[in-house]
């Protein structure tokens, strides 16, 4: 039975500009001034700003092990607003003055484009009256704090429209004309395709099409279930992009979550990038689909600014399911030599200067985006001593339910963790999250896609999530895994059911690509654990990461190896036997270690004596360790339940690819094609159980001794 630990409280509180409590139409009651204050809230007369006071934990860390952290108070107020700080009010901008601004923003997508010698202008002008129209009458946005909550959110999920963007961005004072014009070059911040590595306004990372709406449901979900605010999420999505599957997983996620507070906008241009869409101008053919999965439609001419800013102002009232605004618009708009025309997609005008001037010449308006009312996110979030769940040596214990155990526990711990499962919780053994905390755990059914896409959404909201589903089916997201490392994304996947090792459900359900996809990662961290303990411990560790962190769980039960109170350090691993007479060192990881050391078993009983390292960190690698065992043993075998390529051993390959002389090694690994089995049989068939191990290690030290491996050396 777990102890009682101190609670202790952590009370942010995150505050708009002075205004009403929450917009318009939003019932949530407002607590009263003494529990405002209690909360920790400041005053709406008074400064704006945040407070966060922490005080002293204890945190799983070996780094930190016994140590607590040192208790502080950090009190950031802001300067009392002035005169210019106060809430910005829109005045609303009358029907020539949208119709200008919408010139303006092509006129500046041409001049980005022209002045980088690339990019996709057409695509950008095609959009500017929609952006125009929501620039200047319904984004609620404090450029100057990116990172209100109050603040509306916005995805360009049609990325290459980029130039649209950035003139949004210059249009509202957040960047200046010089800025514009360093579009797509060496060191400038407006890339080809927006990312928030680079921009504070950018919410993630596209330009793989199909991604922003999948992005934005998670988004959504974080402000209608998590935050509660009353904030909106808009996505601008192309036409082109409404083919990828991903955007239909999205529109039956939001659907079925109610989420009123996000609305899409389609750019239906008509054209792709090398001729006419699937539907073209059809505006009823892309309403179906949406209505059939439960949206409320709104079909407009999106070069008409008063029926767009109706459009707008309907999605705004829309309660109780997501809007689309399907805007009919023309590629090019505005420029006779490329309106509507096929074969100019992701080129630049030819007549910049002329396009410039058909456009009506340079201009510079200036747009006040309206800030957010001041609306309080209060994270009340109850902080304990981490008590991750405690294995004996000796006992049998999937990894996959120290997973599940250990993920509970953290979010009993952290009140920011959230976990999304694909329908199959009661194999991750996420149901365990599920039941202690059902308001932060999130089912995306067998919508791979928009399981990690919504995870990467929550990311951005400040949430750390736990995705977790089959490692098989996690090679689905894979596009979504890697633009969430160009976003930045700070991620926790969990693949179970890897290796051949699951036994009878036959190779559709094996992962055996998953170490060598997630390794290929820009900076993620790829961890396998071989027990319990192990797999406790990296889990809560996870937590501290940055980057995607993918953690490889087994079905089966293996035996505890460690005690409760071992440390695993990220990119360290573990020598299981070792001695000054070691003839060879096996490196193993996951379910290969039980295996690994029965083999040693074997061998020292032959007189071979053999060293044992369970690498558990497949990246980052422990070359010191490894580099060692190879001077002192000569020879390394590797044996891991995954295919050769890109795995196990290739992360111990790599170790010694910095020049220096590489010492002998063999792989073990699946290079079969497994049917249905056994576990044991699987291992087997496979070559990689301790008969396979003890049986390359004899072949291993004859070949390098010249005489038998059996008997003493």
């Amino acid at each position: 039975m777990r102890s009682e630990a101190p609670r202790i409280s952590i009370r942010t509180s995150l505050v708009g500009a002075p205004g009403p409590a929450h917009a318009p139409g939003c019932r949530r009651r407002r607590p009263p001034a003494s529990a405002r204050h209690r909360a920790g809230e400041w005053h709406p007369g008074a400064r704006t700003g945040v407070r966060v006071t922490r005080r002293a934990f204890r945190v799983p860390c070996p780094r930190l092990r016994g140590k607590p952290r040192m208790s502080h108070t950090v009190s950031r107020p802001r300067t009392r607003p002035t005169t210019a700080r106060i809430r910005r009010r829109r005045r609303p901008m009358n029907t020539a003055e949208l119709a200008e601004l919408g010139q303006q923003l092509r006129v500046d997508s041409v001049r980005a484009a022209a002045a980088a010698g690339s990019g996709h202008p057409t695509s950008s002008m095609s959009a500017a009256d929609l952006m125009a129209v929501l620039l200047a009458h319904h984004l609620c946005y404090d450029f100057e704090r990116p990172d209100n909550p109050a603040n509306d959110r916005f995805v360009l999920s049609k990325g290459h429209a980029s130039p649209l963007l950035y003139a949004a961005y210059k249009a509202a004072g957040a960047i200046e004309d010089g800025e514009l014009l360093t579009f797509r070059k060496l060191g400038s911040r407006l890339e080809g395709h927006p990312t928030p590595r680079r921009l504070p306004w950018v919410e993630t990372a596209t330009g793989s099409l199909g991604q922003g709406l999948p992005v934005a449901v998670g988004i959504a979900l974080a402000g209608k279930r998590l935050d509660r605010t009353p904030a909106r999420v808009w996505v601008l999505c192309g036409d082109s992009e409404l083919a990828e599957g991903s955007v239909w997983e999205a529109a039956e996620h939001a659907a079925y979550e109610h989420l009123d507070n996000l609305t899409a906008i389609v750019d239906v241009n008509r054209l792709g990038q090398r001729g006419p869409t699937r539907h073209g101008h059809d505006l009823d053919a892309y309403a179906r689909r949406f209505q059939a999965f439960g949206w409320h439609t709104i079909e407009v001419d999106g070069h008409d600014v008063d029926a767009v800013d109706r459009a707008f102002g309907e999605a705004r009232s829309t309660s109780g399911q997501p809007a689309v605004i399907l805007a009919r618009t023309l590629k090019g708009k505005g420029v006779a030599a490329v309106q509507d025309r096929e074969g100019l997609h992701g080129k630049p005008l030819p007549e910049p200067e002329e396009a410039v001037a058909e456009l009506g010449g340079l201009r510079n308006l200036h747009v006040r985006v309206s800030e957010p009312p001041a609306a309080a996110l209060l994270r009340d979030t109850t902080i304990e001593v981490l008590q991750l769940p405690r294995y004996e040596r000796g006992e049998e214990v999937a990894t996959r339910d120290a997973f599940g155990k250990a993920v509970a526990a953290l979010g009993t711990a952290r009140g920011d963790v959230v976990v999304l499962d694909g329908e199959v919780g009661d194999s991750t053994r996420t149901e365990i999250f599920a039941k202690e905390h059902p308001e932060r755990f999130f089912e995306c059914y067998i919508a791979e896609q928009q399981l990690v896409a919504a995870a990467v959404g929550m990311a951005s909201r400040g949430w750390l999530p736990y995705a977790a589903t089959f490692a098989a089916f996690l090679t689905r997201a894979h596009d979504f895994v890697r633009m969430a490392s160009i976003s930045g994304s700070g991620l926790n996947l969990v693949g179970s059911h890897a290796g051949v090792a699951i036994g009878q459900d036959g190779p559709s359900q094996m992962g055996l690509e998953d170490l060598a996809m997630f390794r290929a990662v820009h900076g993620s961290t790829v961890l396998y654990p071989c027990d319990a303990n192990q797999t406790a411990q990296l889990v809560a560790a996870m937590a501290g990461c940055e980057g995607i962190r993918y953690l490889r769980t087994s079905r089966g039960k293996t035996p505890v190896l460690y005690g409760p109170e071992e440390a695993f350090e990220l990119g360290g691993s573990k020598t299981l036997r070792s001695s000054a007479e070691d003839r060879l060192t096996v490196v193993a990881a996951g379910v290969t270690v039980p295996e690994a050391l029965a083999a040693a078993d074997r061998l020292a009983e032959e007189g071979v004596p053999v060293r044992v390292i369970d690498l558990y960190s497949v990246k980052p690698v422990d070359t010191d360790t490894l580099r060692r065992a190879a001077a002192d043993t000569g020879c390394l075998l590797t044996v891991e339940d995954h295919h050769p390529e890109g795995g196990l051993g290739d992360a111990v390959a790599e170790a010694f690819a910095d020049g220096r002389s590489l010492p002998r090694l063999v792989r073990l690994a699946v290079r079969t094609m497994p049917g249905s089995a056994a576990p044991d049989e699987q291992l087997h068939a496979a070559g990689i159980d301790a008969a396979a191990i003890a049986a390359a290690a004899r072949r291993l030290v004859e070949e390098v001794t010249g005489r038998p491996a059996a008997g003493p050396a």
